[in-house]
């Protein structure tokens, strides 16, 4: 029989910090906060107090610090969105996504339910092509036609013969790296944006010209809203994924023009798509690139009102709330230097790209892209959700429902009071026992959600075929 002693030399590093947890005096405690915030994989530790007091009589209303609490810090979400550095937070991030993009379409969240008469699209615009690449194929399909294919310049053939499933590493490489257009891809990465702001406005001039108004008046007659997303497809190149609204001078709470219907708004967002184009700064290495919008277009009405045509409302909700915790295709680290870029575990594809990036990053005429900054997002510089001021509701707002509804906070900023707050960051993460224990936690809830979300959607009158 081994004693205590060898029993606990025998138990990981992660047992042995689970069972000093479960003996600290003050571990019930610990336990509500790690329970509070959902088993977060990464919670911030903070120090401070809030003590909130009558401005008339100088009486302490309310009064909360860290002292008496383990460790004498508080545990808060890291609220990353990416399913791969916290699930539990992800998850929380992904549900007020759907929330807030619903309300924009079907109402709710201070947008009026008659927004669903708005005309809406879906829309998505692509990346162009920067090189042919091996792709995903099905079994009647190969992966690029070998018919007369040849061999490039640098001896790769341009054709593959062979069938790639979703988990093939090869699915989304380029056939010849040598060559692949890798400046040209950083940069329509780090114009996203650009040609995102010019295809808008773009489609605002389009509906004015069409109507007979004056662009400029535009503002006076409608209002264009939307709520995008950036999704990396398996060539590491954005895809943006939007739902378009057209509203009244006011929002959503003025009904648009006779003239702003779903038609009119699909065939502008297919004009300006196919004319916004943007250039890149000239550089006496790689030259001037003109960038664009992809070819492949989508853009379809969204279902209401029971409508069998178009796409459902909850659904591109989901569709978009479920690609906002994808994390970037680089890395979920920055890269500070050349070396982390040649230790980062991706594939050869991303790799190229990251360098790219520094290599083009170190040129004056990019300065002002911050590419370096960006490399590990392969420079793309813009949020993963964005939208327009008047679709719906904002995160904080639903945050502070959500805390409002919890009782995490009670609402003290009324009139005649005085709130006095410090508080200081120490520290972030667990310690290996504290992960586990998050982790069991984080399993747990997910477990008590998917079993109430089953036991609301079975019908009502016991199993079917009772009796």
């Amino acid at each position: 029989m081994l004693d205590h002693a060898a029993r606990l030399r025998q138990l990981t590093e992660a047992d042995r910090d689970v069972i000093r947890l479960a003996q600290h005096p003050q571990f019930a405690r610990w336990l509500e906060q790690i329970t509070a915030t959902g088993g977060c994989a990464h919670p911030i530790h903070l120090t401070g107090a809030t003590t909130v007091r009558d401005t008339y009589s100088g009486e302490i209303l309310h009064h909360y610090d860290t002292t008496r609490e383990p460790g004498e810090r508080l545990l808060v979400r890291c609220r990353n969105r990416r399913a791969t550095v916290c699930p539990p937070c992800s998850r929380l991030h992904a549900g007020d996504t759907f929330h807030l993009v619903r309300a924009g379409l079907v109402g709710g969240k201070t947008v009026p339910d008659d927004v669903r008469a708005h005309p809406r699209l879906f829309a998505t615009l692509t990346a162009p092509g920067f090189g042919p690449v091996h792709h995903v194929t099905t079994d009647a399909e190969r992966c690029r036609p070998r018919r007369n294919a040849g061999h490039c310049e640098h001896g790769r053939p341009t054709g593959c013969a062979a069938r790639h499933t979703d988990n093939d590493p090869l699915a989304g490489q380029p056939l010849c790296p040598d060559c692949y257009d890798y400046p040209g891809h950083v940069l329509w990465h780090a114009h996203t944006g650009e040609l995102w702001a010019r295809f808008t406005r773009s489609v605002r001039r389009m509906m004015a010209s069409n109507a007979g108004i004056a662009q400029s008046r535009f503002p006076e007659h409608a209002r264009l809203s939307f709520a995008k997303v950036a999704e990396y497809q398996r060539r590491a190149a954005i895809h943006v994924h939007a739902v378009v609204r057209l509203d009244g001078p006011a929002g959503p709470t003025t009904p648009p023009p006779p003239w702003a219907t779903t038609d009119a708004l699909t065939a502008a967002v297919h004009t300006a798509a196919r004319g916004v184009l943007v250039h890149s700064p000239h550089s006496a290495a790689i030259g001037e690139h003109a960038l664009r919008w992809g070819a492949q277009l989508d853009a379809r009405p969204l279902r209401a009102f029971g409508d069998g045509d178009g796409l459902a409302d909850d659904a591109v909700a989901a569709y978009v709330a479920k690609y906002v915790t994808k994390g970037a295709a680089g890395t979920d680290h920055l890269l500070n230097s050349a070396d982390d870029i040649a230790a980062a575990p991706v594939s050869p594809h991303l790799r190229s790209l990251m360098r790219a990036c520094w290599r083009l990053g170190g040129l004056p005429e990019f300065e002002h892209l911050r590419l370096r900054a960006w490399a590990h997002s392969l420079g793309y510089r813009g949020h993963i959700l964005t939208k327009s001021r008047a679709y719906s509701t904002t995160y904080a707002t639903l945050r502070a429902e959500r805390a409002e509804r919890q009782g995490h906070h009670q609402s003290l900023d009324v009139l005649g009071t005085a709130t006095d707050a410090h508080w200081r960051y120490i520290g972030s993460g667990h310690t290996p026992g504290a992960a586990l224990i998050a982790a069991g936690i984080a399993q747990d809830q997910a477990a008590n959600r998917e079993a109430a979300r089953e036991a609301t959607s079975k019908p009502a009158g016991g199993a079917v075929g009772a009796g």
